[in-house]
This record gives structure tokens, sequence and C-alpha cells, in this order.
């Protein structure tokens, strides 16, 4: 499966000839360009940053073969489209063509007790090969290959990254939510969640528009 890391949250996955995007949002500056390729766009929760909520009803508008899943905020606020907005929650599946995913977890991180913690899912995708937790370190109760780590952010703690890392056992780390760090911070992360860190795996950093092998 091939993983183009998009800026900030997004991420696009392709095998066998289907595309699938991750948190196409506001911060993204070519989601638009992702959604325009893709066969399903999938949203981990409402929230700027991973949804755009005008790119992606207009894309529904002009291709009607587009379908989105999301949380049921997600899809009440994009409406129908024909049936092709799906409202799921943990334990469903679905398949997008030759790639099957299921949905694990219910909330966003906690920010501060002031702020409202909307329904947020993450997505395992092609049987373990990679899991988008969105905003949460929830454990997916099934093997992960690739997790897609978040490392900036609000509700971000480098100590409750590594103790993430390790309870998902993951053979790879890759960053995604790291457009808050500089390149300074980017490696800090790196070095203190890593290899030679706490978790005693390599963590990645791809940079916006490149593509690797998962």
């Amino acid at each position: 499966m091939k993983l183009t890391k998009h800026a900030h949250a997004c991420v696009a996955l392709e095998k066998d000839g289907t595309r699938l995007v991750i948190d196409p949002g506001t911060l993204t500056p070519d989601a638009a360009e992702a959604v325009a390729r893709a066969d399903a766009v999938l949203i981990t929760h409402e929230h700027f940053d991973h949804f755009d909520e005008q790119l992606v009803a207009a894309a529904l508008q002009d291709r009607p073969g587009l379908h989105v899943y999301g949380t049921a905020a997600v899809a009440a606020a994009l409406g129908s489209h024909d049936g092709r907005v799906h409202a799921v929650a943990a334990g469903d599946t679905f398949d997008v063509g030759s790639v099957t995913v299921s949905v694990h977890g219910h909330r966003h991180a906690l920010i501060h007790p002031d702020i409202p913690c909307p329904d947020n899912v993450g997505y395992l995708v092609d049987e373990g090969t990679v899991h988008h937790p969105g905003d949460a370190y929830h454990v997916p109760d099934a093997p992960v290959r690739t997790l897609l780590l978040p490392t900036s952010g609000p509700w971000t703690k480098f100590g409750e990254a590594a103790d993430y890392v390790r309870a998902v056992k993951p053979e790879r780390v890759i960053q995604i939510h790291e457009l808050m760090l500089s390149d300074l911070g980017r490696q800090s992360a790196a070095n203190l969640l890593g290899e030679k860190g706490l978790t005693g795996i390599p963590i990645e950093y791809v940079e916006p528009g490149a593509d690797v092998q998962v």
C-alpha cells in the first residue's frame, strides 16, 4: 500500500487502484487535490483541521461516485447525498474497493474540562496495515503494522504518546498532526519517542507530498 503524506493530519492511502483520503482539513493546502482523486474520504472528527466541510461538501456535489465516512456529527453536517455519506462508530467495518476499514475509539482526547470533547474515531486500514487515530491515543483491539502518531496540538503530550506507542506495539511509526512543531520540535519528538528513546521504534517524519510504502 502507498501512503502519501499531506500537511498536518491528512494522508492518502492507495492499493490496487483504490484511493482513500483521511482527514482533509483546512490546514492542508492541497486537500482539494487529494480529495479530487479519492474514491472515499474518511473523517475522524469535525474539527476544522481534520474536516474542511465546504471542500468535502463540494466534492460530494461534483463527484457522484464519492463516498464519505465519519462520525454522526460529520454526517449530519454534510447530509445524506443519496446515501453516500456514512455515519460510523467503533466496531463498524466497511469496504472501499479492495480495502477493508475497521473503526476504533469513541472520543477526542481531553484538552481542558472547559472545552467539549467531540466524538472521534480512528481508522484501521487494510487489516492492520495502517492506523490513523485522529485526535486520540486510543489503542485498537487489533494488531497495527504502521501507526500514524500525532505529535503536536493542544491535547498531545510526549509522555502519553510514548505510552500509546508501547501499548499499540506497531512495527513502524510515522508522525502526523505535526504542523505545530518546528524542524527542531519534530526532531526532538523523534529523539525522545524513537529508537533510542522511550519506545525503541524509529519515529519517521515524511515530508508533505512524499510517498512511502507501508
